[in-house]
C-alpha cells in the first residue's frame, strides 16, 4: 500500500474515532450525568430566554429544593401541577403566601417585557438549570417521540455495520501485509 493511501486511511480513521468520541462524550453529557442527579434533558422551543437560552438549546435540569431556589435561577416548572408542559424562565422575585408561608416564584422569560401573571407554587417546581448545551436541542427533538422508535435502532445498526467493516478491512490488510 503507497504511503499517500496509509496517510488518508490513518486520517480517516482519526476522524472516525474522533467523532466516536465527540457522539460519547454529547450521549454522557445528555443522557448519562442527567441520569446520575435524577434530572431531565429539554430542548428550549422558544425564544423567551433569548440571548441566554435561544431556542434549539438542550438545558439540563436537575431537581432542586425549593428553598435553595433564588432571583436569578433559571426555573423549570409545570405550566399547571400535575401536567406535561413545562416551562423555563428566570425568576425574578421570591414572595410568601401570608397565610401558608410557602414561597411562591415570580418569573420572567429574559426576552420578555414583564414577569408572568401567575406565580409559580412549589408543587410546580421540576428544577432549576444546571448546564445548557447549544443547538443540540434540535436533534434531541428531532430523536423524540415516533422518530426514536426507527431512528435510534437504525443508526445502531449503521454504526455497528460501520465498526464490522472496519475490523474486517484491518484483518485483511494485515493478512495481506504477511502475505508480502
Amino acid at each position: 500500500m503507497s504511503r499517500a493511501r496509509e496517510a488518508g486511511r490513518a486520517i480517516v480513521h482519526g476522524l472516525s474515532l474522533g467523532l466516536l468520541g465527540l457522539v460519547l462524550l454529547l450521549g454522557l453529557a445528555v443522557i448519562g450525568v442527567p441520569a446520575l442527579v435524577g434530572g431531565t434533558s429539554l430542548t428550549i422551543l422558544t425564544g423567551s430566554m433569548s440571548p441566554t437560552l435561544p431556542p434549539g438549546t438542550l438545558i439540563v435540569v436537575k431537581p432542586t429544593p425549593v428553598d435553595e431556589i433564588a432571583v436569578g435561577d433559571i426555573m423549570t416548572y409545570q405550566l399547571e401541577s400535575g401536567e406535561a408542559a413545562v416551562v423555563t424562565h428566570r425568576v425574578v422575585a421570591r414572595l410568601t403566601d401570608s397565610a401558608s408561608g410557602e414561597p411562591r416564584f415570580v418569573t420572567q422569560g429574559d426576552a420578555n417585557g414583564s414577569p408572568d401573571a401567575e406565580p409559580v407554587l412549589p408543587v410546580q417546581v421540576r428544577g432549576t438549570v444546571w448546564y445548557a448545551v447549544p443547538w443540540l436541542g434540535w436533534a434531541n427533538q428531532a430523536v423524540n417521540g415516533a422518530a426514536r422508535q426507527w431512528l435510534v435502532p437504525a443508526a445502531a445498526t449503521a454504526l455497528f455495520a460501520y465498526a464490522t467493516i472496519l475490523v474486517l478491512s484491518g484483518v485483511r490488510d494485515r493478512r495481506r501485509r504477511r502475505t508480502r
